[in-house]
């Protein structure tokens, strides 16, 4: 076999957990685990949604060799050199696994690589990428007829990246556990935590069974989670009328990791990444907007999604140019106040902000934007809880708007297939 380079191409939390690390494996499958014929490296581009902890969770996948972090991104595009001068093989594959969909064309250019964009829902650049990997038949179908011998429908990396769960709630085992995804960043946190504990109080208060969990995004740690459940740290937490909760660290490692409130509630801190077989036992979710909803649609768990507007500068994590302005040093509260005043006054309008709402073009899981009560929000939660067809409607319209499952292992086989074309 000629020796190879793979390069995926990748940027956010969402895209380097769900996309990145199923198709890494997948390729492992299909190319061979021998380092001296197949080498896997990964390039990461700047993304709003970003912790700074992607390139080493991806560099963490044993199936990865070599990892750039998205800061050297811009010097690596303009010259295709890499901050480390990474050495290239003459022959390779550019894989698109999130970011703008011109990066591979110009870096596979660059490189003298084939190229592989997987795209969701539109794609792009049709003459100058060699092959697509589609979740759905729709994409495909929007192309010219000169192209679509470059198009394979694939699936969906999300259900691929959650397969391997187990569905409780299909076996009529469901439990009232009710999972809580207040977000990684600073921005969401401060709003989120306490306004979801607040509300987790509420519904307990009137349905004592319940259970609660929050599964702990990998770029965050216990302590930092907690501060901001501690009203002397996190000021906007009166706002919600939450009365604070202390982590609870127990000393036999088995057990896991808690927050207790004030009230005497305990919501259990599950480290597990990805949590989707937790995920998949909860009867419904209260989160955030951003890639959680669209991990949580892949596995067809009902969710409320929450955008409290009780902060105006709080929400910085829009995409594209708006996300980048908002974060800018010394100017981005301006500008994050501004945008979203703006997108409160205008974009809101047409709602679907949710993945799974965008996907369908409708509202299949309630959104609530403003400045949300926990009480209002318990009630509604209490509401799904007590009339659990309204949940069963949710999960099938879920399910039906995604792909099929296989997609990581069809990729790595295009892949395979431009490999094969480079060593004829």
């Amino acid at each position: 076999m000629t020796k190879v380079d793979i390069l995926i191409l990748s940027n956010g939390p969402g895209e380097v957990t769900t996309w990145v690390r199923p198709v890494v494996k997948a390729l492992r499958q299909e190319l061979g685990d021998d380092r001296s014929l197949v080498r896997i490296s990964v390039v990461l581009s700047p993304c709003s949604n970003a912790s700074g902890k992607e390139a080493a969770i991806a560099l963490s996948y044993p199936e990865v060799d070599r990892v750039q972090g998205a800061e050297h991104f811009w010097q690596f595009l303009l010259s295709g050199k890499t901050f480390d001068n990474w050495d290239w093989r003459s022959h390779g594959v550019v894989v698109f696994l999130g970011g703008d969909q011109i990066f591979p064309v110009v870096i596979g250019k660059k490189l003298g690589y084939r190229t592989v964009v997987y795209a969701e829902w539109s794609a792009r650049w049709h003459n100058w990428i060699d092959r697509f990997g589609v979740m759905k038949t729709e994409v495909a179908a929007r192309v010219s007829q000169k192209y679509a011998h470059k198009f394979t429908v694939v699936g969906d990396l999300m259900v691929e990246a959650s397969s391997h769960s187990s569905l409780a709630k299909d076996k009529g085992q469901m439990t009232e556990l009710i999972g809580i995804l207040p977000g990684s960043k600073a921005a969401k946190l401060a709003q989120g935590v306490p306004l979801c504990l607040a509300i987790a109080e509420y519904i307990h208060a009137k349905k004592p069974q319940t259970k609660f969990v929050i599964p702990v995004a990998p770029t965050l740690d216990l302590q930092t989670l907690a501060s901001f459940a501690d009203p002397q740290k996190n000021s906007i937490a009166e706002i919600f009328g939450f009365g604070g909760a202390s982590l609870i660290v127990p000393e036999d490692a088995k057990r896991k990791a808690m927050l207790k409130t004030t009230t005497g509630l305990t919501v259990e801190l599950w480290l597990e990444n990805p949590a989707y077989h937790l995920l998949s036992q909860c009867c419904i979710c209260l989160t955030t907007v951003g890639a959680n909803t669209a991990e949580l649609g892949a596995l067809g768990v009902p969710m409320i999604v929450l955008l409290p507007t009780q902060q105006l500068d709080a929400m910085r994590s829009w995409d594209g140019l708006p996300g980048l302005l908002a974060n800018l040093p010394g100017v981005g509260t301006p500008f994050a106040k501004v945008i979203n005043w703006l997108f409160l006054r205008f974009v809101r309008r047409k709602g679907l902000l949710a993945w799974p709402n965008i996907w369908a073009q409708e509202e299949i899981v309630p959104e609530l934007m403003g400045k949300l009560q926990p009480q209002e929000v318990g009630e509604m939660v209490l509401d799904l809880l007590a009339n659990p067809e309204k949940l069963a409607d949710i999960r099938a319209k879920l399910r039906n708007i995604r792909g099929e499952s296989g997609a990581a292992q069809k990729i790595a086989q295009i892949v395979g297939e431009e490999v094969k074309k480079q060593g004829e």
